[in-house]
């Protein structure tokens, strides 16, 4: 598909829409860090499901990554880590920062670790 979209005649239509998209998203996301230094949300959507729960649905486990996306797009720095569970799953935080500051995510990343209760119950 990355092929047929970058071949003759369809640079306008895809890559460089895309390229516009990818600009609006980085901008919104420099006004976030003009305000915070981090920015912290749900890795995943929903709660884990169980190991080939949704094997039959790979729509279901497409979309448990659509919370990560952004900050691929954007070229950020983000990083998950566990804090918390339910039903003996556990629940990551997603961490982004601005470019080159992985330094914040780091010691964000941390500060949660040291006072949540992460561990698997």
């Amino acid at each position: 598909m990355g092929t047929f979209a970058l071949s003759a005649g369809y640079v306008d239509e895809y890559y460089l829409k895309a390229q516009r998209v990818r600009t609006i998203i980085r901008s919104e996301f420099e006004k976030m860090f003009r305000q915070f230094d981090a920015l912290i949300g749900p890795t995943m959507p929903t709660l884990p499901f169980k190991v080939g729960e949704k094997t039959n649905d790979p729509l279901a486990m497409y979309m448990t990554d659509i919370d990560t996306v952004p900050a691929n797009m954007a070229g950020l720095p983000a990083m998950s880590v566990p804090c918390g569970s339910a039903d003996s799953l556990p629940i990551g935080l997603q961490i982004m920062a601005p470019p080159f500051r992985e330094d914040i995510i780091f010691r964000v990343g941390s500060m949660v670790e040291k006072i949540s209760d992460w561990r698997i119950k």
